[in-house]
């Protein structure tokens, strides 16, 4: 499903016109990007969670050369799913 499907899905679950649930998927997903960036986290119960971790620096190699490269550290959105999503899917 891409961004497209999504607001059409969304419209229609929840009886909305398309610009509206559009707005309001871009308006989620700014916040959960906002909130990520400070630090934060955004917990949505049953769902799940988005957070942030940081990976260290590493050293890796260059598959064609086979020359060692430096890795910098840096950080990553992650996103736990909560109980009832992983049982939604599982069923």
């Amino acid at each position: 499903m891409n961004k497209s499907e999504l607001v059409s899905a969304v419209a229609k679950e929840a009886d909305l016109p398309q610009t509206k649930a559009q707005a309001a998927i871009e308006a989620m997903t700014n916040v959960i990007k906002t909130t990520l960036k400070s630090g934060s986290e955004v917990r949505l119960v049953g769902f799940g969670t988005f957070s942030v971790s940081d990976r260290k620096a590493t050293t890796g190699r260059n598959p064609r050369t086979g020359e060692a490269i430096k890795i910098p550290a840096s950080k990553r959105p992650t996103f736990k799913a909560g109980k009832e999503l992983k049982d939604a899917v599982n069923k």
